[in-house]
């Protein structure tokens, strides 16, 4: 008998569709929401916008190490619940399909994207970082040819001084130029250009500034009055600021990948604070790919309606449950950096909860004849909303019309 049985093919097809389009989405808000921010960081520092498109490339591995999970769930929950409201389900249990058979699809799924979690958490994400890291000290530093503010003082150097009042074709032809540099021995050139240019040299620590149609000043102490000359192009050595290297990888325990977080936690030369924060970095990686292999039972689970409901609660539900086993994977890994509990119980116990909670509700879904795991929920769920609806449709009293009866005549 073939291991993908046309049943799997379908069931297959059924979970990739949602499981991709999610994935996808949640990525994208991540990353719309982070490109604003830089947008808005590169604009400040002066620097050129195509290292936005540079840095939210580098920080894709780390959305995608959130997405995934998000996508995982989704997709396999929702493939369910197609087939439980269109009573494919039903049709699969009374042919003898067990939820056990029906579950070798999805755990094939979560096999697959738990190796590219941990693949990309515990090798891609770091280097990732680093890059992402390295940008933004460059962006600091003026090592990717940001651009002068227009109507600023810009100091290019250590002495020397440049304002432009006005940028065009992207920096390439600055107008209305005063440059000023300082010498040795009180000497100092003040020149003013309507226009300008950056060109490149042989020395990469100088660059040359072509002035066109300006006048320069020099003064010096053993000058009695200052040297004015009127050019009409004039070549302008400016010798650029020393920019310190990046630190090197590894600094930070982020930027580690899982063997040599492995490594340092267990080095003994190293401060016992540092080993510390490196097994709770571990530990949290482990869990964000360890909880890819509970997803599938809790998915089934909660993707199955009681009978005659249509209620979305599974999949609100499913989400709440994976968002708040996140949030309390990254404050036990942010209590386990200062020592506060121990860094591997700050995983274990919230994963061996959330697994435990999923276990159970697969194993009432599946066992337990006509039970359901969130049949109480949801009956609970539809009174509350059967009352907020009654509550929104009762007539405001203050609204309605009064009529009082009029007496009749007496005869």
């Amino acid at each position: 008998m073939r291991f993908l049985t046309r049943f799997d093919r379908y069931l297959a097809r059924l979970i990739l569709v949602p499981l991709l389009a999610c994935l996808t989405v949640a990525a994208m808000l991540l990353l719309l929401d982070k490109m604003l921010k830089l947008f808005d960081f590169v604009m400040n520092e002066g620097g050129p916008v195509s290292v936005v498109w540079r840095m939210l490339g580098n920080l894709i591995p780390e959305y995608l190490s959130l997405g995934i999970p998000v996508g995982v769930l989704l997709g396999i929950l929702l493939a369910f619940r197609g087939l439980a409201m269109s009573s494919e389900l039903d049709a699969l249990r009374a042919v003898g399909v067990s939820y056990n058979r029906m579950l070798r699809v999805p755990l094939a799924f979560a096999v697959v994207f738990a190796g590219i979690s941990l693949a990309i958490v515990g090798f891609a994400e770091p280097y990732s970082r680093y890059a992402y890291e390295g940008l933004q000290f460059e962006l600091r530093s003026g090592a990717l040819g940001a651009s002068i503010k227009v109507g600023e003082f810009a100091h290019l150097a250590k002495n020397t001084t440049l304002r432009v009042e006005e940028s065009r074709s992207k920096g390439a032809d600055l107008r209305g130029l005063f440059v000023r540099t300082e010498g040795r021995n009180g000497q100092s050139v003040a020149v003013t250009a309507e226009r300008g240019t950056f060109l490149s040299t042989d020395d990469p620590d100088v660059i040359l500034l072509r002035l066109t149609n300006g006048t320069m000043v020099h003064t010096a102490s053993t000058f009695t009055v200052p040297r004015v000359l009127t050019f009409r192009q004039q070549d302008l050595p400016v010798n650029l600021p020393a920019i310190g290297n990046f630190r090197a990888r590894g600094d930070e325990d982020a930027e580690l990948t899982l063997p040599e977080l492995a490594a340092q936690s267990r080095d003994r030369g190293n401060a016992a604070a540092l080993r510390v924060q490196n097994t709770a970095s571990l530990w949290r990686r482990i869990a964000l790919v360890a909880v890819m292999f509970v997803l599938p039972f809790l998915a089934v689970a909660l993707a199955v309606p009681p009978k005659r409901a249509t209620s979305q609660l599974g999949v609100f539900l499913s989400i709440v449950l994976l968002v708040v086993f996140f949030k309390t994977s990254q404050y036990g890994e942010a209590m386990g950096r200062i020592g506060a509990v121990d860094p591997v119980l700050a995983q274990v116990v919230p994963f061996a909860i959330f697994a435990g909670i999923a276990t159970w509700m697969y194993y009432v879904l599946a066992f337990v004849p006509g039970a359901q795991p969130i049949g109480a929920l949801d009956r609970a769920f539809g009174k509350v909303v059967q009352a907020v609806t009654g509550l929104l449709r009762r007539p405001v009293p203050w609204r309605e019309a009064t009529v009082e009866p009029v007496p009749a005549a007496a005869e």
